[in-house]
């Protein structure tokens, strides 16, 4: 089984910054992608950004330049640094991984209970 613990979000000004964290225990597999995705009040869940454990980062449109994803592999840690902050930034991270699990033959999601961002205009 694999636990996801988000952890950073909170209330801040337009134009502000946070860091957010996501400590990902359990059985991870390699090769995995781990990424955060948001979801702001009625609408549905969106991308944010991925970074695969060897591969290259994606951006969704709307926070390329101004947020930026990494992971620590010897922590099993993925951070997401997010600047310039905008209200429609709003809305609860999430922290995914999703990888092949030998025990079950096929790829698995795995999610956090997310954590909530707020910014203020």
């Amino acid at each position: 089984q694999v636990q996801l613990v988000e952890s950073g979000g909170g209330l801040v000004q337009a134009g502000g910054s946070l860091r957010l964290s996501c400590a990902a225990s359990g059985s991870i597999f390699s090769p995995n992608t781990m990424g955060w995705y948001r979801q702001a009040p009625g609408k549905s869940r969106e991308l944010v950004a991925t970074i695969p454990s060897n591969g290259r980062t994606n951006y969704s449109d709307s926070v390329k330049g101004r947020f930026t994803i990494s992971r620590d592999n010897a922590k099993n840690t993925l951070y997401l640094e997010m600047n310039s902050l905008k209200p429609e930034d709003t809305g609860v991270y999430f922290c995914n991984v999703g990888m092949f699990v030998p025990t079950r033959l096929r790829w698995t999601d795995y999610w956090g209970q997310g954590t909530q961002v707020t910014v203020s205009s």
